[in-house]
């Protein structure tokens, strides 16, 4: 049954009402050709699920309001924008970790809830999308909760930092500029009062926040999209340079078509072989993605890139 049809159905009813007409299940099933079974439970939902304050008037045959300053909540939407939103709140529930799921669920629920008794859309798309995340740092609600607010009113923060490379931690005056989720991490990209500059928090590594009266303006001119696509991974804000990975034959098939990176150049050699090129800001995190292909690639360029997956391997040796 589609959306279209009950939204219509919905606001006929509302408007005869209105009109002092007095419908009812008879009246709205002949004006829509429907039975009149569907009728009434369009009648009873109207009542139950929207609030609609109706009364049947038994000497008038029919329905009227009990309170005329009521206005329905009606929002009509597609199938396709329907599905559209439910298909995002699912990803974004998925990516948070529950954090934030329950208030999309919220404001989801209020534009579906007409559609509850004719449809399954909904339990369709949770049965078949879900995103699968590894080796993630998951975010306490209540820091994730704290964060977004001062986000999003521009509100400076204070924040307890547990940095794993020293094993402190310290207090940070911090202006929110983005939130975003990279790989099932939640990280926080802010201008740090005591570093001078922008920086990239995790927010599983934040152990207290608390969001001041102090709003601000930004301090550095930041914009997202040049941020992103400045280099190769999480690891932004230094100078880059271009990194040459070449993979073999085999592996040639399975990288052929992936994008590493927007700037990207590929080349592929006689022998099937593939090479990928894109600038990089920190070797940090291609070393692991290099390591993660064993000898399926090989470092082409930069040489300091080269030494380190050497030395890596040569520390592997010694374990194993």
């Amino acid at each position: 049954m589609g959306i279209k049809n009950v939204y219509e159905r919905f606001t006929w009813f509302d408007n005869e009402v209105r009109l002092e007409k007095y419908p009812n299940a008879t009246f709205l099933a002949s004006q829509f050709e429907i039975s009149r079974k569907t009728a009434q439970r369009d009648i009873d939902f109207m009542r139950d699920r929207l609030g609609c304050p109706l009364e049947y008037q038994p000497s008038k045959k029919g329905y009227h309001y009990v309170d005329n300053t009521f206005a329905i909540p009606l929002t009509y939407l597609s199938v396709e924008e329907l599905t559209s939103l439910l298909i995002a709140k699912k990803i974004l529930r998925d990516i948070s970790g529950g954090n934030v799921g329950g208030e999309i669920s919220t404001i989801l629920n209020r534009i579906t809830n007409i559609l509850s008794k004719y449809s399954k859309t909904e339990d369709l798309i949770e049965d078949a999308i879900s995103i699968q995340s590894i080796e993630f740092l998951p975010a306490p609600e209540e820091i994730f909760k704290i964060v977004l607010e001062g986000l999003l009113k521009r509100k400076r923060l204070t924040i307890t930092y547990h940095s794993p490379e020293s094993e402190e931690e310290n207090k940070r005056k911090i202006d929110p500029y983005h939130l975003f989720n990279y790989r099932g991490t939640w990280h926080l990209i802010a201008y740090c009062h005591v570093r001078k500059g922008i920086r990239d928090f995790a927010l599983g590594r934040i152990t207290e926040a608390k969001i001041s009266d102090e709003g601000f303006k930004k301090v550095v001119e930041f914009n997202k999209e040049n941020y992103f696509s400045s280099s190769f991974g999480i690891y932004k804000g230094g100078p880059t340079q271009r990194v040459t990975l070449r993979f073999s034959p085999v592996k040639s098939r399975w990288i052929k078509g992936q994008v590493w990176h927007k700037d990207q150049e590929i080349r592929i050699l006689k022998d099937g072989s593939l090479e990928i090129s894109f600038p990089v800001s920190d070797l940090t995190e291609i070393k692991m993605e290099v390591l993660r292909h064993g000898d399926s690639v090989e470092v082409i360029k930069p040489k300091a890139l080269r030494d380190l997956i050497r030395e890596e391997a040569e520390n592997l040796l010694m374990i194993y």
